[in-house]
């Protein structure tokens, strides 16, 4: 049997764990959308097996599940072009990870950094989903022949865990049935930082809730944070050198350049020299325009939530689509009866 020629093919997920910021959207899903209208096939993931790699309450994974999905749908990810789902309808993705927990080797595992930091220091207690489910994300990832993958600077060393998988079980049994895939990093705000302190990320779990804006804000809340979001006494430079050493300067006109779709260097052009109190209301009004009307239609969407499990039910059935010939396949390389 000859072996697939391969479509670019785009998978990412998010964990549904609750607390979605701007990092999310600036960081992945923006990007998301981008692609869908771009010149790929574009799958996209709930990934809840991932999330209960650490406790979680069964009700609150449920709707963190169904809120995600309504951003996805909010932020402009179309069901209809894009295949969207949750993990744990896919069987496959589970199947196909068990392989990949045999080819993948426990000297990968024991230096991916996530666990480590995950885990912290009492690493014996953390479960062994932690420590292996970079094998499940190579599975979500290589179970569609994804030819690309957008990832965030903190998921760059599991894609190369991924390819390295890829790579190991191509050779092992003589065959080119699995993709290299190719990372997809780009734009201005892939990495959002807080507003109260520009050294560390936006995160839901900043006690601060003005360092972060969430996804659910409303247009005043989200004017208000950007107000309040912290600066310093300089002008804004004309060229992005002027912001080194600068980083919660460098933060606004981050975000300001990937709301607009601008370049950092063509926002700098058109605000070098203003001040923070002529910027802050020049951001603030972007924001409100590009993020409230995401926020209103996921409280829409919230509102019936039989519209999103059917949404998610239609998704998991065109991914298993692609999903299961992809298994089977590999089922029949490695040699297991009946596949």
């Amino acid at each position: 049997m000859s072996e697939p020629t391969f479509t670019k093919r785009v998978f990412s997920g998010i964990q549904p764990s609750g607390g979605l910021t701007l990092g999310n959207y600036l960081g992945a899903v923006k990007r998301f959308v981008e692609m869908q209208a771009e010149d790929y096939e574009t799958i996209y993931c709930m990934v809840d097996l991932h999330a209960i790699t650490v406790p979680q309450e069964p009700k609150k994974l449920a709707h963190n599940t169904r809120e995600l999905c309504a951003f996805f749908i909010a932020s402009g990810i179309d069901p209809e072009k894009s295949i969207l789902f949750n993990q744990s309808q896919v069987p496959e993705h589970t199947q196909l990870g068990w392989i990949f927990n045999c080819v993948a080797r426990m000297g990968w595992m024991n230096r991916m950094t996530q666990f480590k930091d995950k885990a912290g220091k009492n690493r014996e207690n953390a479960s062994v989903g932690l420590f292996s489910y970079p094998a499940l994300m190579a599975a979500d990832i290589l179970l569609y022949h994804a030819t690309h993958v957008p990832v965030g600077d903190d998921q760059k060393q599991h894609l190369e865990l991924t390819r390295d998988v890829a790579a190991k079980f191509n050779h092992d049994f003589g065959v080119e049935f699995f993709p290299i895939t190719e990372p997809v990093i780009q734009g201005p705000a892939t990495r959002v930082m807080s507003f109260r302190d520009g050294s560390k990320k936006m995160s839901k779990s900043d006690p601060s809730d003005m360092s972060r804006i969430n996804m659910t804000d409303d247009a005043d809340m989200i004017a208000q944070k950007i107000r309040k979001a912290r600066t310093d006494p300089d002008a804004l430079p004309s060229e992005q050198k002027g912001l080194e050493g600068r980083a919660e300067a460098a933060n606004l006109v981050n975000i300001y350049a990937a709301l607009s779709d601008q370049s950092v260097d063509q926002v700098l052009s058109d605000v070098g020299g203003k001040q923070f109190s002529e910027f802050k209301p020049m951001l603030a009004d972007l924001a409100v325009e590009k993020l409230a009307p995401i926020a209103d239609e996921m409280s829409r969407l919230m509102q019936d939530t039989h519209e999103i499990d059917a949404i998610l039910a239609r998704g998991a059935e065109r991914a298993r689509g692609v999903a299961a010939p992809i298994l089977k396949r590999t089922y029949e390389i490695v040699g297991m009866v009946g596949a």
